[in-house]
């Protein structure tokens, strides 16, 4: 049974993923926080790191980023089902910051 390595998609997913996080929290520190769901503490890290160590770090076979959503309901609401999308949408993001709340805490 042949199976993939995927080594190299992670690696690419690993540096965007890190890349975006380290411009997001240089142009809006707190909104970069909520978007992202990270601690203080890792968003220093991330954004003290030169792009050689970014690039180190990237290489790792596991991901760095995981998703922080596995809430069906809040999916749902993100990608507008309900009976209005802009509500939706709305409802989701507070539902989200209720949740980076609830793990900063």
């Amino acid at each position: 049974m042949n199976h993939p390595d995927f080594q190299g998609e992670i690696r690419e997913l690993n540096l965007a993923w890190l890349m975006l996080a380290q411009k997001m929290l240089r142009a809006d520190r707190e909104t970069a926080l909520l978007r992202l769901g990270i601690s203080r503490a890792f968003a220093d890290f991330i954004d003290a790191q030169s792009v050689s160590r970014l690039l180190r770090i990237a290489n790792s076979p596991l991901l760095i980023s995981c998703f922080r959503f596995d809430d069906e309901q809040l999916v749902r609401l993100m990608a507008g089902e309900g009976r209005d999308a802009a509500a939706s949408t709305l409802h989701a993001a507070i539902l989200a910051a209720g949740k980076a709340a609830e793990e900063a805490a």
